[in-house]
Protein backbone atom coordinates (compact mmCIF):
# COMPACT_ATOMS: atom_id res chain seq x y z
CA UNK A 1 0.00 0.00 0.00
CA UNK A 2 1.66 3.33 -0.96
CA UNK A 3 1.72 6.51 1.44
CA UNK A 4 -0.78 8.48 -0.28
CA UNK A 5 -3.37 4.89 -0.19
CA UNK A 6 -2.59 4.77 3.95
CA UNK A 7 -3.60 8.85 4.47
CA UNK A 8 -6.54 8.64 2.43
CA UNK A 9 -7.70 5.58 4.55
CA UNK A 10 -6.25 7.48 7.89
CA UNK A 11 -8.55 10.76 6.42
CA UNK A 12 -11.51 8.71 5.94
CA UNK A 13 -11.10 7.06 9.45
CA UNK A 14 -10.47 10.57 10.93
CA UNK A 15 -13.76 11.68 9.24
CA UNK A 16 -15.70 8.99 10.38
CA UNK A 17 -14.74 9.80 14.05
CA UNK A 18 -15.92 13.75 13.87
CA UNK A 19 -19.29 12.60 11.69
CA UNK A 20 -20.02 10.42 14.59
CA UNK A 21 -18.70 12.73 17.16
CA UNK A 22 -20.81 15.30 15.58
CA UNK A 23 -23.44 13.30 15.53
CA UNK A 24 -23.18 11.61 18.90
CA UNK A 25 -23.45 15.65 20.42
CA UNK A 26 -26.09 16.96 18.36
CA UNK A 27 -28.29 13.78 19.98
CA UNK A 28 -27.14 14.33 23.48
CA UNK A 29 -28.12 18.24 22.80
CA UNK A 30 -31.54 17.16 21.50
CA UNK A 31 -32.36 14.78 23.89
CA UNK A 32 -31.10 17.70 27.19
CA UNK A 33 -33.19 19.84 25.63
CA UNK A 34 -36.37 17.05 25.08
CA UNK A 35 -36.21 15.68 28.35
CA UNK A 36 -36.04 19.23 30.23
CA UNK A 37 -39.03 20.61 27.98
CA UNK A 38 -41.32 17.67 30.24
CA UNK A 39 -42.78 18.58 33.55
CA UNK A 40 -43.82 14.90 35.13
CA UNK A 41 -45.19 15.60 38.14
CA UNK A 42 -46.98 13.44 40.25
CA UNK A 43 -47.57 12.18 43.82
CA UNK A 44 -44.09 11.13 45.61
CA UNK A 45 -42.64 10.41 48.80
CA UNK A 46 -40.57 13.14 48.50
CA UNK A 47 -39.54 16.13 46.49
CA UNK A 48 -35.57 16.36 45.83
CA UNK A 49 -34.27 20.00 44.91
CA UNK A 50 -30.58 19.92 43.46
CA UNK A 51 -28.24 22.44 45.13
CA UNK A 52 -26.88 25.35 43.74
CA UNK A 53 -24.57 28.42 44.80
CA UNK A 54 -25.35 29.91 47.63
CA UNK A 55 -23.22 33.25 49.49
CA UNK A 56 -23.65 32.69 53.18
CA UNK A 57 -27.02 31.58 53.40
CA UNK A 58 -28.84 33.82 50.83
CA UNK A 59 -29.32 31.60 47.64
CA UNK A 60 -28.33 32.46 44.35
CA UNK A 61 -30.61 33.38 41.40
CA UNK A 62 -30.24 29.68 40.20
CA UNK A 63 -30.72 28.20 43.71
CA UNK A 64 -33.90 30.24 44.58
CA UNK A 65 -35.92 29.76 41.02
CA UNK A 66 -35.21 25.57 42.09
CA UNK A 67 -36.51 26.09 45.57
CA UNK A 68 -39.27 28.10 44.55
CA UNK A 69 -40.48 25.38 42.00
CA UNK A 70 -39.79 22.61 44.45
CA UNK A 71 -41.82 24.82 47.60
CA UNK A 72 -44.69 24.85 45.28
CA UNK A 73 -45.11 21.28 44.27
CA UNK A 74 -44.60 20.77 48.38
CA UNK A 75 -47.44 23.09 48.94
CA UNK A 76 -49.53 21.58 46.06
CA UNK A 77 -48.97 18.39 47.79
CA UNK A 78 -46.93 16.40 45.36
CA UNK A 79 -44.81 14.92 48.78
CA UNK A 80 -45.24 14.64 52.11
CA UNK A 81 -41.34 15.82 52.22
CA UNK A 82 -38.85 18.53 50.89
CA UNK A 83 -35.16 17.06 50.36
CA UNK A 84 -32.55 19.87 50.25
CA UNK A 85 -29.13 18.89 48.98
CA UNK A 86 -25.52 19.97 48.56
CA UNK A 87 -22.30 20.67 50.70
CA UNK A 88 -20.48 23.98 50.80
CA UNK A 89 -16.91 25.13 49.61
CA UNK A 90 -14.35 25.93 51.66
CA UNK A 91 -14.54 29.14 53.32
CA UNK A 92 -18.35 28.79 52.86
CA UNK A 93 -20.36 29.15 56.22
CA UNK A 94 -23.53 27.12 55.49
CA UNK A 95 -24.01 24.24 53.18
CA UNK A 96 -26.58 24.82 50.16
CA UNK A 97 -28.61 22.02 51.58
CA UNK A 98 -28.99 24.65 54.98
CA UNK A 99 -29.72 27.39 53.08
CA UNK A 100 -32.29 25.84 50.90
CA UNK A 101 -33.84 24.70 54.86
CA UNK A 102 -33.65 27.98 55.94
CA UNK A 103 -35.20 29.51 52.71
CA UNK A 104 -38.17 26.66 53.20
CA UNK A 105 -38.96 27.36 56.42
CA UNK A 106 -39.05 31.11 56.08
CA UNK A 107 -41.51 30.17 52.98
CA UNK A 108 -43.68 27.86 55.47
CA UNK A 109 -42.60 24.49 54.86
CA UNK A 110 -42.54 23.05 58.78
CA UNK A 111 -39.00 21.98 59.24
CA UNK A 112 -40.47 18.60 60.41
CA UNK A 113 -41.25 17.98 56.41
CA UNK A 114 -37.37 18.91 55.47
CA UNK A 115 -34.88 16.54 55.35
CA UNK A 116 -30.87 17.32 53.98
CA UNK A 117 -28.24 15.62 52.35
CA UNK A 118 -25.45 18.71 53.43
CA UNK A 119 -22.31 16.83 51.90
CA UNK A 120 -22.62 15.82 48.52
CA UNK A 121 -20.20 18.54 46.03
CA UNK A 122 -21.33 16.89 42.76
CA UNK A 123 -24.50 15.84 41.20
CA UNK A 124 -23.49 12.59 41.33
CA UNK A 125 -22.84 12.37 45.06
CA UNK A 126 -25.83 14.49 46.63
CA UNK A 127 -27.85 11.28 44.47
CA UNK A 128 -26.64 8.63 45.97
CA UNK A 129 -26.70 10.64 49.17
CA UNK A 130 -30.45 11.30 48.85
CA UNK A 131 -30.65 7.64 47.72
CA UNK A 132 -28.98 6.36 51.03
CA UNK A 133 -31.44 9.13 53.17
CA UNK A 134 -33.90 7.80 51.29
CA UNK A 135 -33.32 4.34 52.78
CA UNK A 136 -32.91 5.38 56.00
CA UNK A 137 -36.87 6.52 55.63
CA UNK A 138 -38.17 4.15 54.19
CA UNK A 139 -38.68 6.37 50.93
CA UNK A 140 -38.69 5.02 47.07
CA UNK A 141 -40.24 7.56 44.74
CA UNK A 142 -38.96 10.75 44.09
CA UNK A 143 -39.78 14.18 41.84
CA UNK A 144 -36.58 15.89 41.00
CA UNK A 145 -36.37 19.91 40.73
CA UNK A 146 -33.39 21.11 38.98
CA UNK A 147 -32.70 23.29 35.96
CA UNK A 148 -34.12 22.53 32.31
CA UNK A 149 -30.53 21.75 30.96
CA UNK A 150 -29.73 19.83 34.29
CA UNK A 151 -32.50 17.35 34.22
CA UNK A 152 -31.37 14.19 31.64
CA UNK A 153 -28.60 14.26 34.21
CA UNK A 154 -30.38 14.17 36.96
CA UNK A 155 -33.03 11.68 36.53
CA UNK A 156 -30.18 9.20 34.29
CA UNK A 157 -28.16 9.01 38.06
CA UNK A 158 -31.44 8.53 39.79
CA UNK A 159 -32.43 5.97 37.58
CA UNK A 160 -28.61 4.35 38.39
CA UNK A 161 -28.81 5.00 42.22
CA UNK A 162 -32.33 2.42 42.19
CA UNK A 163 -34.68 5.79 42.60
CA UNK A 164 -37.88 5.87 41.07
CA UNK A 165 -37.33 8.99 40.02
CA UNK A 166 -39.52 12.04 37.64
CA UNK A 167 -38.34 15.62 36.87
CA UNK A 168 -40.51 18.90 37.05
CA UNK A 169 -37.72 21.28 35.61
CA UNK A 170 -38.10 24.91 37.20
CA UNK A 171 -39.29 27.35 34.12
CA UNK A 172 -37.83 30.08 35.76
CA UNK A 173 -34.40 29.94 36.42
CA UNK A 174 -31.19 31.83 34.54
CA UNK A 175 -29.39 28.96 33.98
CA UNK A 176 -32.04 27.92 31.13
CA UNK A 177 -33.18 31.78 30.03
CA UNK A 178 -30.03 33.38 30.52
CA UNK A 179 -28.47 33.21 26.87
CA UNK A 180 -25.19 32.98 28.07
CA UNK A 181 -25.47 30.50 30.89
CA UNK A 182 -27.59 28.38 29.44
CA UNK A 183 -24.82 27.97 26.85
CA UNK A 184 -22.50 27.02 29.60
CA UNK A 185 -24.43 24.82 31.00
CA UNK A 186 -25.04 23.22 27.89
CA UNK A 187 -21.53 22.18 28.17
CA UNK A 188 -21.53 21.54 31.19
CA UNK A 189 -23.89 19.08 30.92
CA UNK A 190 -22.54 17.60 27.38
CA UNK A 191 -19.02 16.96 29.46
CA UNK A 192 -20.65 15.66 32.83
CA UNK A 193 -22.38 13.41 30.83
CA UNK A 194 -19.55 12.47 28.36
CA UNK A 195 -17.18 11.63 32.16
CA UNK A 196 -20.71 9.86 33.72
CA UNK A 197 -21.05 7.78 30.73
CA UNK A 198 -16.87 6.98 30.59
CA UNK A 199 -16.61 5.93 34.10
CA UNK A 200 -19.58 3.51 34.05
CA UNK A 201 -17.84 1.70 30.70
CA UNK A 202 -14.85 1.61 33.08
CA UNK A 203 -16.47 -0.28 35.37
CA UNK A 204 -18.95 -2.63 33.71
CA UNK A 205 -15.03 -3.48 32.36
CA UNK A 206 -13.78 -3.88 35.65
CA UNK A 207 -16.42 -5.64 36.27
CA UNK A 208 -16.43 -8.30 33.62
CA UNK A 209 -12.94 -8.80 34.43
CA UNK A 210 -13.61 -10.90 37.45
CA UNK A 211 -11.67 -10.92 40.81
CA UNK A 212 -8.03 -10.17 39.40
CA UNK A 213 -9.57 -6.13 38.78
CA UNK A 214 -7.79 -3.92 40.87
CA UNK A 215 -10.04 -2.46 43.75
CA UNK A 216 -9.30 0.80 42.63
CA UNK A 217 -11.58 0.61 39.39
CA UNK A 218 -15.13 0.10 40.93
CA UNK A 219 -17.49 2.81 40.17
CA UNK A 220 -17.66 3.98 44.04
CA UNK A 221 -13.81 4.85 43.97
CA UNK A 222 -13.79 6.71 41.01
CA UNK A 223 -14.19 10.25 40.71
CA UNK A 224 -17.30 11.52 40.50
CA UNK A 225 -18.89 13.05 37.20
CA UNK A 226 -17.98 16.73 37.68
CA UNK A 227 -16.41 18.75 40.54
CA UNK A 228 -17.43 21.99 38.97
CA UNK A 229 -19.34 24.63 41.70
CA UNK A 230 -22.09 24.53 39.01
CA UNK A 231 -22.75 20.82 40.03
Amino acid sequence: MTWKARLRDLAFVALAFVIGGAALTAYTVYRIGEVGQHDNRRKVDAIVVLGAAQYNGRPSAVLAARLDHAIDLYKAGYAPYLVVTGGKLPGDRLTEAETGRRYARDRQVPDSAILAETTGSTTLESIRNVRALFDQHGLHTALFVSDRTHMLRVLRLAADQGIEAWGSPTATSPADNDEHMHFNALMHELGALAEYNFLQSESISADSAGPSAPPSTSAESVAPASSSPSR
